[in-house]
């Protein structure tokens, strides 16, 4: 089996405690936690299992390393922070693990990442052996693996369409959700993800990936960003009020441009309740979120995801799907050479040895 660390116990890593656990060639080895509450507690209660699992987590990065671990799923967070994250993935394929991670989303298409990313991967590759391959939901596999796949299904394909539809008020990390997207915020603040060329600088990797796998040129990638105020003030179950007549809705599209059109696009309908904005999109049961492609074309396919976990909780399902995309590439990636990937070179396979296969 493959000794296999988490790094981080949050949204994400308590999810990767679990998917490490229930995976028949996976051999979870340590947990590393940076709160020191969390010191000394069994991995099996962090990542919510019903029972212990022998391990404790540490803060001791650098003796987790030098075990030499053969596998790293790093969760923690890159958005806020992304030069300590940088240094932690470089250091942990220089451990010579192959590393999975959602952080550094300019990682998602390391071919287009700027050199500040992806030099110190590749040196820290030369020197240790190790991999990486960064990837998620969306950006991640609602917009390369499962549209490219749908697109073979097409006699002709006109345009590709993109969707995640979500009400954020069941995300549970207020930090992002207030000040990074702008909910509860008065209208003429200025979120720092919808600055001009952040979206594309998070979902334009996406972008050329599906460019590259369809063999077509991209003229340009544009952007377009529409906010809606709240009606009436609302209180959400996780992160309480929202003013009326603060940012409540947000619709934005990052397009690939073919040949003058937008022929790629990926589209974000995020609302902190369901008043506002309604006649935007919304996911197709009424439900609080989806992940969605159409494939414009002969014939028209539609195909929505909806995942719940943790209690019926769509954006947990959400973060569950990308770590269960990361987790399930670990063997292959250890029988690859090392390097760094991307999604088009790492196969989404079946859930070989798991059917049935109960959760400790």
């Amino acid at each position: 089996m493959i000794p296999t660390v988490v790094w981080g116990t949050g949204n994400v890593g308590r999810l990767a405690i679990r998917a490490v656990e229930a995976h028949p060639a996976l051999r979870l080895t340590a947990v590393i936690v940076h709160d020191p509450a969390k010191v000394g507690r069994d991995a099996g209660e962090l990542g919510g299992l019903d029972q212990r699992v022998g391990v404790a987590a540490t803060d001791d990065v650098e003796a987790v390393l030098a075990a030499r671990p053969r596998a790293v799923v790093y969760a923690a967070s890159g958005d806020i922070r992304p030069d300590e994250a940088l240094a932690d993935l470089t250091r942990a394929v220089r451990a010579g693990a192959v590393v999975v991670s959602p952080a550094l989303y300019p990682l998602y298409d390391h071919r287009s990442a700027p050199p500040e990313f992806r030099d110190p991967v590749l040196a820290a590759v030369a020197e240790g052996g190790g991999s990486l391959f960064a990837s998620g939901v969306d950006p991640g596999w609602g917009n390369d693996v499962l549209p490219l796949l749908l697109s073979g299904l097409g006699t002709t394909v006109d345009a590709i369409r993109c969707q995640e539809i979500f009400d954020y008020s069941t995300y549970d990390q207020p930090g992002s959700v207030r000040d990074l997207v702008g909910m509860g915020h008065p209208m003429d603040y200025q979120p720092m993800m919808l600055l001009p060329s952040v979206p594309t600088m998070v979902w334009g990797g996406q972008i050329r990936m599906m460019a590259r796998a369809l063999g077509v040129e991209l003229d340009e990638i544009r952007e377009t960003v529409d906010r809606r105020p709240l009606d009436t003030t609302v209180t959400t179950r996780t992160m309480g009020a929202f003013e009326a007549g603060t940012q409540g809705a947000v619709r934005f599209e990052v397009q690939g441009i073919v040949e003058g059109e937008p022929r790629l696009v990926i589209e974000h309908v995020t609302r902190i309740h369901a008043s506002c904005a309604p006649d935007w999109p919304s996911p197709p049961d009424g439900g609080d979120g989806a992940h969605r492609v159409v494939i414009e074309g002969r014939p028209r396919i539609e195909v929505t995801v909806e995942a719940t976990d943790e209690g019926d909780n769509r954006s947990a399902g959400g973060n569950a799907t990308a770590v269960g995309r990361l987790v399930g590439a670990i063997d292959w990636l250890v029988e690859a050479e090392p390097g760094l990937y991307d999604a088009l070179d790492v196969p989404l396979r079946p859930a070989a040895g798991r059917l049935g296969r109960k959760q400790p």
